[in-house]
């Protein structure tokens, strides 16, 4: 099949079910481009990985995510099966109705959604990065799972984690600013040694440690104002013994991609990084809650080819 031929993995419930009102619009934007598409919808948890490994086998070149970051990040984790990609020449292409829109962010992908549809027509394959995380699951076993943007520890997954558990009638900034407030008051910062390519940067009270492939998270947060999907390298910042006060006078700078200076946050870049944490810090994978530390998470260079 063609790239011209999309199956297209829907997830009607993300953004509090506004995608499922927006797809026909979605539909319709496929058919007056002359794009030949299936779709599926999802019903449940980890049915859009199901769906999408499902099409790869049928031998669609071009899967469409359309929901919001965590409807992404299955997706992508349906391209891999024991380890290896399903179909090494299939594409993504990702068109975001959810809350967060991080990816979108972080990819370029237009919000209006008749635009990002033909965006994704239109664009050249683009081979980027993605993360591999290796941590413990809700159920206490090993989990590995990829990424495609930030994976992140401690403040971060508590607060997305509050995030998913709440209505997000209001919105991914409101949602993610409610939850980041909450998550101020009530988180305790934990011990973690953080090491990157063997290398330990960290050993004391932690905030937050994100790992970026990508360049936002939180809801709009300019993490990585440097990140490139594409150079094989994570960007990683260490938030370290943040008071609650530090943390409301750096939150606005990070939105605007200013919080790099501040010395109490270590930032470095790198290939591979370990997180051990004797009270299991919470796991964020592209805005989804699946586990916790300790963890082990890698760069895989070039690992999957967008469209868009």
């Amino acid at each position: 099949m063609s790239l011209r031929e999309a199956a297209v993995v829907v997830n009607p419930a993300s953004a509090n079910g506004s995608t499922g009102k927006h797809w026909p619009r979605i539909a319709a934007t496929f058919e007056q481009e002359g794009f030949s598409y299936v779709y599926s919808f999802t019903e449940g948890p980890w049915d859009a990985a199901e769906i999408t490994r499902r099409y790869l086998q049928e031998g669609y070149e071009l899967i469409v995510s359309v929901g919001g970051d965590g409807t992404a990040n299955e997706v992508v984790n349906g391209f891999f099966w024991e380890g290896k990609p399903i179909r090494k020449s299939a594409a993504l292409g990702f068109i975001s109705t959810g809350t967060g829109g991080d990816l979108g962010r972080a990819i370029g992908t237009p919000r209006d959604l008749g635009e990002a549809t033909r965006h994704i027509m239109n664009s050249p394959l683009r081979p980027i990065d993605l993360g591999r995380a290796t941590f413990v699951n809700k159920e206490g076993k090993q989990e590995t799972r990829y990424f495609i943007n930030i994976a992140g520890l401690g403040l971060d997954g508590d607060i997305v984690g509050r995030v998913n558990r709440s209505s997000k009638a209001l919105g991914g900034f409101i949602s993610f600013l409610w939850g980041t407030l909450v998550g101020l008051a009530l988180y305790q910062n934990q011990k973690m040694a953080v090491s990157v390519d063997g290398r330990l940067i960290c050993d004391e009270p932690v905030t937050l440690v994100v790992v970026g492939n990508g360049s936002h998270f939180g809801g709009g947060m300019n993490a990585f104002p440097d990140a490139l999907l594409d150079d094989g390298l994570f960007e990683i910042i260490v938030l370290r013994d943040f008071s609650k006060l530090n943390l409301l006078v750096t939150l606005p700078r990070v939105y605007t991609g200013t919080h790099l200076k501040n010395p109490r946050i270590n930032c470095t870049r790198g290939k591979k990084v370990t997180i051990s944490n004797g009270s299991r810090a919470l796991l964020n994978l592209d805005g989804e809650q699946p586990g916790s530390a300790p963890a082990e998470i890698e760069i895989l260079p070039m690992a999957i080819n967008l469209k868009g």
